[in-house]
């Protein structure tokens, strides 16, 4: 004897069927949310206004590393784009913080700006070196691309004391990239630091971008070498394994000569030589890009609204072409062609 079903359509063992669009909306606020702090993700886009050179097109290219992971390394501005399409295309994709670069006439501008509707903190460039040029000037460079899975960790000096519009910029700073629980992170994702310093003599804010590496007090670099490689080295030239640990020929000896300041006792094992049971030496190497950058104009709003902090320019810093401005000139050929824009991870 067949019995009923309980509705039409309805099956016995079964719950309400959840939609494929309701799953996808789901997955994506989660992968918008810290899974241990429970606080949103900031996420970044790196663009220009305006015409730039090939340098300030390569400073962008560094900039978007240093944002990695949570922002488009590969974004592309079509000539036609406004700022209005860039805040349209954040709200979906859950971005929050604008990187703006543009060349006007005077020296080249940095937007730090807070979507949607700001602040937006106007930087004047006035040195920069790209991560190409910081690499070239070291003997051993080291960028592991490993690095870059993880957000830098953002440290601030000299910013306090100084009041408003500095303590905005604090905490625009501070949340531009995702916080860290020090009970919960684990040691082996802090692999970047974002130096931002502020010399209250010059008025201008250091950005430094340094790799951060674990060395193991009291072991040579032969055999940390050895360790990391897990291969059995060339002895064709030593007539005992002894010769090759204690040969200093061809190698630094930088770990013997470790600064006691730069030492830490790791609370959790890192890798294979870099344990708890051990200490190990903090080493920092710079990876770029390298900016000195002056706060000019401070606005309520994106890129719009009343200006907060406007900053005097001395007459000395005019250029060769004109007056000091920071109008950005807007429907200018961009510097190059791409697709829609979309936001990479």
């Amino acid at each position: 004897m067949r019995h009923p079903r309980s509705g039409p359509g309805k099956k016995r063992g079964r719950g309400p069927r959840i939609p494929a669009t309701t799953l996808r909306k789901q997955k994506a606020a989660l992968a918008n949310v810290d899974q241990i702090t429970g606080a949103k993700i900031p996420k970044s886009f790196v663009f220009s206004r305006g015409k730039l050179p090939s340098t300030l097109r390569h400073l962008q290219q560094d900039l978007r590393k240093v944002m990695l992971p949570y922002t488009a390394l590969n974004l592309k501005e079509k000539k036609r784009n406004n700022l209005k399409d860039f805040i349209n295309v954040a709200g979906p994709l859950g971005v929050t913080h604008f990187l703006i670069l543009s060349n006007p006439k005077s020296l080249p501008h940095l937007r730090f700006a807070k979507s949607p509707q700001g602040p937006t903190f106007t930087f004047q460039i006035e040195e920069y070196a790209l991560a190409a040029d910081i690499a070239n000037s070291q003997k051993r460079p080291r960028c592991p691309p490993g690095i870059f899975k993880n957000s830098p960790l953002v440290v601030l000096s000299g910013f306090s004391g100084l009041g408003n519009p500095f303590e905005s910029l604090v905490e625009y700073f501070q949340h531009m990239v995702p916080a860290v629980d020090p009970s919960t992170v684990q040691l082996a994702a802090c692999q970047r630091i974002l130096l931002l310093k502020y010399d209250k003599d010059k008025e201008v804010i250091d950005f430094r971008h340094y790799s951060i590496k674990l060395q193991p007090v009291g072991v040579s670099r032969k055999i940390r070498k050895l360790v990391q490689n897990n291969q059995v080295p060339d002895l064709r030239d030593f007539k005992d394994v002894s010769d090759y640990v204690t040969k200093r020929a061809g190698y630094g000896s930088e770990s013997e000569a470790d600064d006691e300041a730069a030492t830490v006792s790791l609370p959790s094992d890192v890798d294979k030589l870099n344990q708890a049971s051990r200490k190990s030496a903090v080493r920092l190497q710079e990876i770029g890009p390298r900016m000195t950058m002056r706060l000019v104009k401070v606005e309520a709003g994106l890129c719009s609204g009343d200006v907060l902090y406007p900053w005097p320019v001395a007459k000395g810093a005019v250029g060769k072409k004109g007056k000091v401005t920071e109008e950005e000139i807007e429907g200018q050929e961009e510097t190059e062609d791409g697709s829609e824009d979309e936001m990479e991870e």
